[in-house]
């Protein structure tokens, strides 16, 4: 009606004006409507470069508030992230199996059944230049193994018979003799070569941790690297004599990074066993606990830096160095940044290893063991600044929302600890106290970048650890069966004395009648739910304690021989097969590194040392004041900063008293950037995703799920819509509704209405 009060000429105006707004809408409209380039998560930290950065932009600040469920997969486990591809999910769900699942609607499209013991966090995906032979890599009972991405079927022309056994070819060891080499994560895959680390254990006489890289369609081996050198190898006068003869790790069980444009793997290092005492190893011991730069066609090393000297606190490397490029003094400079449990950011220039800023050897404190011989210096970089706390632990430290008497007790074992901070060793029988500690700091899947921006992100735990060395000849050390003392000094906390649970763990009764002795062998070296991983146990006290667990006493015979059926078994129609392509015999694991009490000696003309072992392993949890995980941002350009720091998720029982931002602890999740501004983050056990402001770290939005998250979320662009997937655990898990491999079991549901398993979340 008002149109029609208007003259007659404004009338015309106003008609030509609207048209042409209704033209200029349509075609705003149609721009926007446009189809988006597809773009995918194609690995465990996206793509090679590991940077869990991500260019689509449909998403950003203005607009993420309004994300909503799309789909979910109620099957879907956790730990072992998703990878995305041409439209399909390659993940873990229905009880351990790989499934493949439309991208777009959560659909499963095949099943394959009975893939338990296979890498923990994820697979890889290659695919031929024409996209006509596409596979999924990954190991299982240290055995390499190839699948057909379409149907889900082995490809048995890989290696011998489908496989290849990683055990193979590590000097002259009968590879019946090695435990385990797998790694629990997938490693990468640059051209047509999967470049792999190794997870042999830092017990004693574990197998050596060679780098190594296989042809990905005949599985053939290409190249190795010795991280533990040979004779007339460089890095070999670091050592004693002969040292592969019985030392073994300094292994890559983390993440490699690769800069394709160069060709360079850079690849961290852990420490070389055993990793708590080293007298046995007198040297400096390259290449562990280094970042090695590697030719990637070759495994030629182009350079190195060793940032822990004869390790003897566990400080692997292992969390994946960053690619960027940087602006100093008015250029622009392509580095390489390594972040470790030591709590430093180490920088250097890709192709030289030039520090960027000067890294400085400082003395550090001497031995508190027999035999041990320290390395009298370590090295402390001058710049960036630290993201971990690395000085003594005060009182001050301690956590204040504590039981009183839990406050009492930390606070009595800080008084009577040996308590020096960074690098100071473990002595005998008086507990030292650890920082970072041996989970602390940074870990696996806990860096990302903004490659071209300079920009760093690090998740990081101030979580030290309470630890001292055990004389294994002492009488108080072997007080009982074997296994029940490790069980004493590991599980008892929280599992309780006669096993029966407490509110921190589940009851173990009767755990030999619902468990094989793999399953419960695989929880305890990979950790599940609540419970953290305790894989750097030595060998025997794995074997004995799961020895122990499926014959307690009065239980008669031992452990079932048969896994649990499924409780959610897919359509037969869709199942691709079940189990691998080859079964390793006895079970999966032979004989490796051990402990103390190991039957084995040192080879003829190696004196026969003490081999002290600890007496715990992980570290005091959240006795340390919050927040406990945290995210760091780094800007690395002119003079570099942290910009920013925030807790990464909300202990759930100090969320219930209204206390937030304190992060939760013992969390091994990663988070995404992307090009919007954006970052996107699950805390484990706190059931909420995030949406975070990169510019300042505020919390942009918030979303509540079932299950847990133990890894990270994965994002994609499919037919013009990008998704955001958060991998949780769901119905399909071997520990019920709401569990999952790796995940915390959640039987009875906070809301029914909450999505479970998988849950991919778009705009509207």
């Amino acid at each position: 009606m008002a149109f029609n009060r208007l003259p007659r000429r404004s009338r015309g105006l106003l008609v030509a004006s609207t048209l042409l707004g209704i033209l200029a809408v349509a075609v705003v409209g149609s721009l926007a409507q446009s189809p988006l380039p597809d773009e995918w998560w194609w690995g465990y930290g996206n793509t090679p470069d590991n940077a869990r950065y991500f260019t689509g932009t449909q998403i950003d600040k203005s607009n993420v508030n309004r994300l909503e469920v799309a789909w979910t997969y109620p099957y879907g486990e956790t730990l072992s992230n998703p990878i995305v591809a041409h439209g399909v999910i390659y993940g873990r769900g229905r009880n351990a199996s790989i499934v493949a699942v439309d991208a777009k609607t959560g659909e499963e499209i095949w099943v394959r059944t009975g893939m338990q013991g296979m890498t923990r966090r994820g697979m890889n995906y290659w695919e031929s230049p024409d996209g006509q032979d596409r596979r999924l890599l990954f190991a299982a009972q240290d055995y390499l193994q190839a699948l057909d991405a379409r149907t889900g079927k082995h490809i048995m022309s890989f290696g011998a018979d489908g496989v290849v056994d990683l055990r193979a070819g590590v000097d002259d060891r009968d590879p019946s003799t090695i435990t385990r080499i797998q790694s629990g994560t997938p490693g990468e895959v640059f051209e047509d070569l999967i470049i792999l680390g190794a997870a042999p254990g830092e017990g004693y006489f574990s197998a050596p941790g060679d780098i190594r890289a296989y042809n990905v369609v005949t599985g053939e081996l290409v190249w190795t690297f010795h991280t533990i050198p040979r004779p007339g190898e460089f890095g070999y006068e670091t050592w004693p004599e002969e040292p592969r003869r019985y030392v073994g790790a300094a292994n890559a069980w983390g993440e490699p990074t690769i800069d394709r444009e160069r060709g360079i793997a850079f690849v961290p290092t852990g420490s070389p066993t055993y990793d708590f005492y080293g007298a046995d190893r007198e040297g400096a011991n390259l290449f562990a606990n280094c970042l090695l730069a590697l030719d990637a066609r070759t495994g030629e090393r182009l350079w190195h830096f060793q940032n822990v000297h004869h390790d003897i606190q566990d400080l692997d490397n292992n969390a994946a160095p960053q690619l960027l490029t940087i602006q100093q003094d008015g250029r622009s400079i392509d580095v390489v940044a390594m972040a470790g449990k030591t709590g430093f950011l180490y920088v250097f220039e890709r192709e030289t290893g030039r520090p960027i800023w000067p890294i400085e050897e400082r003395p550090v404190p001497g031995a508190n063991a027999p035999g041990e011989v320290v390395w009298p210096t370590q090295p402390f970089p001058t710049n960036p600044p630290p993201f971990a706390v690395i000085r003594p632990m005060t009182v001050d430290d301690i956590n204040p929302y504590l039981e009183p008497d839990q406050y009492e007790d930390i606070r009595r074992r800080l008084e009577n600890a040996v308590n020096e901070g960074m690098f100071t060793p473990l002595a005998v029988g008086r507990e030292t106290v650890q920082i970072p500690g041996s989970n602390g700091g940074t870990l696996f899947g806990q860096t990302a970048a903004e490659p071209d921006s300079g920009i760093v992100y690090v998740i990081t735990q101030d979580n030290p650890g309470f630890l001292y060395l055990e004389d294994p000849n002492a009488p108080e050390t072997n007080q009982g069966p074997r296994g029940q003392v490790v069980f004493e000094r590991n599980c008892q906390v929280c599992h309780g004395p006669d096993r029966a649970g407490t509110e921190n763990g589940a009851s173990l009764l009767n755990i030999h009648e619902r468990l094989t002795a793999e399953q419960v062998l695989a929880i305890i070296v990979g950790g599940k739910g609540r419970m953290q991983a305790f894989g750097d146990l030595p060998e025997a006290d794995l074997r004995d304690v799961t020895q122990y667990l499926m014959n307690p006493p009065g239980a008669g015979r031992g452990g079932r021989g048969e896994p649990a059926p499924y409780a959610y078994p897919p359509p037969a129609g869709l199942v691709a097969g079940d189990g691998f392509a080859k079964v390793r015999e006895g079970g999966g694991r032979g004989r490796g590194g051990g402990g103390a009490n190991d039957d084995r000696g040192y080879p003829e003309g190696v004196p026969d040392y003490t081999r002290y072992t600890i007496n715990t392993y992980g570290t005091i949890g959240n006795n340390w004041k919050p927040p406990f995980t945290t995210i760091v941002k780094y800007d690395l350009n002119g003079d570099p900063r942290i910009v920013w720091r925030i807790g990464f998720g909300d202990d759930p029982e100090l969320a219930a008293r209204g206390i937030t931002g304190t992060g939760t602890p013992q969390m091994r999740n990663s988070i995404i950037v992307t090009a919007s501004g954006l970052i996107f983050g699950a805390g484990k056990g706190d059931h909420k995703v995030r949406a975070y402001d990169s510019d300042t770290g505020d919390i942009l939005w918030t979303a509540e799920y079932m299950g847990d998250l133990v890894g990270s979320p994965a994002m994609y662009t499919m037919d013009g819509k990008q998704y955001l997937l958060v991998p949780a655990s769901g119905m399909g898990s071997e520990s019920g509704p709401g569990g999952g491999d790796g995940g915390e079991a959640t039987a009875e549901p906070r809301d029914p209405n909450l999505p479970v398993g998988w849950v991919a979340y778009a705009l509207p």
